[in-house]
């Protein structure tokens, strides 16, 4: 029986579970077994373990989206952020974004992660560079964000979307999350033209990927709540960035295949392809939030 011809209550169960079971398939994808102990031994080049690190130090480790920190590094600049402002981090990975973001503009960060070992991995690696005073992380999904409305001033999506079917509901999420004109910036994979090779950083499958087009996304995120303040497309530094890479031989100790595991770099290499061939694009963007209409 088709889902529009069920019971109200049938179809919403069953958007429920269909919403469940994405959400456990990527919770699997980032799942990191064993992952404070890599980390642990992976910083062992750093000095003993109650030696004090400094953010830049883990920025080959910790920021998990194309282009590394500097693509984290423009966000922020075109968000405006400053000391005074209270930031989220949506989708914070191991927390490479937050700390940098407390040490550059000396701001409040908090994070939310999807994986328990990426949470206790990112408070691991924020109490190594003293940090705990100003960046937090909790579990949580992006779906149902286990913040008050309005809380903030800066919501922060870096390479989280691609992971999230109903972006409806995650733009209507974020917009919550901040307080009458607040900004939210965006930094995302989107399909290009053609179908993606798998696997790819956020998705071994398709079946826990959900791209969506730069005007998709654009536009999903409009009818949330927002108004577009800076919209660019930022796939010639992508495939700038990769082409960097390779050229640039074996990758340092300290990487992302820390957290992922070693089959992380063959991910990356086909997101290069991916880019490479046009299947795939990069939008970075900056919203404003508005009045919803009700």
């Amino acid at each position: 029986m088709p889902a529009e011809s069920r019971p109200m209550s049938v179809a919403r169960n069953w958007k429920e579970l269909k919403m469940a079971d994405n959400l456990d398939r990527v919770r699997d994808h980032y799942r990191a077994a064993g992952l404070a102990e890599r980390l642990k031994t992976a910083l062992a080049v750093f000095g003993p373990e109650e030696e004090r690190l400094k953010p830049e130090q883990l920025a080959t480790l910790d920021q998990f989206h194309t282009r590394g920190l500097a693509a984290t590094a423009e966000l922020a600049k075109l968000a405006d952020i400053t000391a005074d402002m209270s930031v989220l981090d949506v989708g914070s990975g191991v927390g490479g974004p937050a700390r940098f973001l407390a040490a550059a503009y000396g701001c409040e960060v908090t994070g939310v992660d999807l994986s328990e070992p990426f949470v206790e991995a990112a408070n691991y690696l924020t109490a190594r560079t003293g940090q705990a005073a100003k960046v937090s992380f909790k579990t949580g999904s992006a779906l149902a964000l286990p913040f008050d409305d309005g809380g903030f001033d800066v919501v922060l999506l870096q390479h989280v979307a691609m992971n999230i079917a109903d972006r409806p509901l995650l733009y209507r999420e974020i917009r919550r999350m901040l307080k009458p004109g607040g900004k939210f910036a965006a930094f995302d994979v989107v399909l290009n033209g053609g179908d993606p090779l798998y696997p790819v950083p956020w998705a071994k499958t398709p079946a826990e990927s959900f791209l969506l087009t730069a005007a998709a996304t654009c536009e999903a995120i409009e009818a949330a709540g927002f108004r577009v303040l800076v919209q660019q497309d930022d796939t010639a530094d992508a495939k700038t960035w990769f082409a960097a890479l390779r050229a640039s031989g074996p990758p340092p100790s300290l990487n992302l295949g820390v957290v992922m595991g070693p089959g992380f770099a063959d991910f990356a290499a086909n997101l290069g392809r991916n880019l490479m061939e046009g299947r795939l694009g990069v939008l970075t963007a900056v919203f404003e939030a508005v009045p919803v209409k009700s």
